[in-house]
């Protein structure tokens, strides 16, 4: 009498496959740029539903980081004086905070994109780094939106229109990049760590307060030891803050941008884009079990 055919065997005869499997880097990537409209969309929905339920609507996509200025001008530009002899104060705190808003945004919002569509991940059979990829998307289209305002606030600042606006458009797109390789790494410590999410706001916020986002850094690293001020300059928030305001703001000289600056910008986003890209590739079967 015959030997019953092993199940791998019988599987492999007929090609089945388990379900969830993780397949290789180089399929998983064909797979996800396949689904890359799905992704758009649901970008698209997700930056406009916070706001369904307000009576100004999509207003508050501009509306919400115009008030975190007001209020962080208030605090630390005339109460604490950090904006004394910073040339063009007002352009320089908006850019900071529209910029790093993008990225601390899309890295909150992350951390939560498996958990809070944990019925999509276990309902349908997708590539799970959509899901952070569409985050990050979403809050790039507010930040585009919110450029815009930010555009009108320089040039009413007396701030002139120069030809490194343009550099602004490298600066984002390696900045988004960057966010998307963070966006995709604490998306898999945050499915597999519940309470991670609810951690992640304060080290995102102690990481703002040391960026330079409501102060000129560069008067702080000029008299700091070399190791602070070299690891002050490569934070990468500083690194893209810093050029999106050299890229708007003319009275930003190159001398008050980090040594090497364009070269980091590019490292981080290789850096963090490939590592959090496979970090979260890693763990693909595992996400929507247990």
């Amino acid at each position: 009498m015959p030997e019953p055919t092993p199940l791998a065997a019988l599987a492999a005869a007929h090609g089945l496959t388990v379900s969830g499997a993780r397949p290789p880097l180089a399929q998983y990537t064909r797979q996800l740029w396949s689904r890359r409209h799905f992704i758009r969309a649901f970008a698209t929905a997700r930056a406009s539903t916070p706001y369904t339920q307000a009576r100004l609507g999509q207003l508050w996509q501009v509306g919400t980081p115009l008030l975190n200025a007001a209020v962080y001008f208030l605090v630390f530009g005339s109460l604490l004086g950090s904006g004394r002899g910073v040339p063009d104060y007002i352009p320089f705190l908006c850019t900071g905070i529209f910029d790093f808003t993008f990225t601390q945004s899309a890295v909150l919002a992350g951390a939560r994109s498996l958990t809070d569509n944990i019925g999509l991940v276990r309902a349908l059979h997708f590539p799970r780094a959509g899901l952070p990829l569409a985050v990050t998307l979403a809050q790039l289209q507010q930040l585009l939106l919110s450029l815009g305002v930010l555009a009108v606030i320089v040039v009413a600042s007396g701030v002139p229109v120069t030809a490194r606006w343009l550099l602004a458009v490298p600066a984002l797109a390696l900045q988004t990049v960057f966010t998307a390789g963070l966006a995709l790494a604490v998306a898999r410590i945050g499915a597999r760590t519940t309470d991670f999410a609810q951690l992640l706001p304060f080290v995102v916020r102690s990481w703002m307060y040391v960026s330079g986002i409501f102060y000129d850094l560069s008067r702080i690293t000029a008299h700091a030891p070399r190791a602070v001020a070299l690891a002050l300059d490569a934070n990468p928030a500083q690194v893209y803050v810093a050029l999106m305001r050299y890229a708007l703001i003319d009275s930003v000289t190159a001398g008050r941008l980090p040594p090497h600056v364009w070269p980091l910008a590019l490292i981080w986003a290789s850096v963090a884009g490939c590592a959090g890209y496979a970090f979260f590739w890693s763990s693909e079967e595992e996400y929507g079990r247990g």
